[in-house]
């Protein structure tokens, strides 16, 4: 089967959207892991720093005056 100029030029055109198409879904795919996994890290420092920081000592909250 022969296809014709118009057809050809058809398919390059069809194939260039779906190639852009294809290219804007792995942007955005990439861009989503990313910006996720970065919140988890950044969730998971906070959580490490509350975890190591100091208690408290127990005591009223008044300095200790009755």
């Amino acid at each position: 089967m022969r296809l014709t100029d118009d057809e050809l030029i058809a398919r390059k055109r069809r194939n260039l959207w779906i190639a852009l198409g294809l290219v804007a879904f792995m942007v955005l795919v990439f861009l989503t892991t990313f910006l996720r996994l970065k919140q988890n890290v950044a969730d998971a420092s906070a959580a490490r720093a509350v975890a190591e920081a100091p208690v408290q000592p127990a005591g009223p909250a008044n300095g200790g005056a009755s």
